[in-house]
């Protein structure tokens, strides 16, 4: 009985932590890079842009991520939605 009940508490547990994986696409993305993030300021602007939350982007935010070639999942503004500051 002790065993049975090892193997479902090990079993549990392994389905929890798997639900939280990346997707197979995401995995692809991480694979490709070094790190998670290109650089601070790509951290800090994903910090910012949480999915679920109106995105606050600046120019200078665009500037940075193509000169860093910043990765991950796109957030799409319309022109007049791009903050001055």
């Amino acid at each position: 009985m002790r065993g049975t009940n090892g193997r479902l508490l090990l079993a549990g547990t392994a389905l929890l932590l798997s639900a939280g994986c990346a997707t197979t696409d995401e995995w692809a993305t991480w694979s490709q890079n070094p790190a998670h993030f290109a650089s601070i300021e790509h951290y800090r602007f994903s910090v910012k842009n949480r999915p679920g939350t109106s995105p606050r982007v600046t120019r200078e935010d665009l500037d940075a991520a193509r000169a860093q070639n910043w990765w991950g999942r796109p957030i799409t503004v319309r022109q007049e939605q791009i903050l001055e500051r």
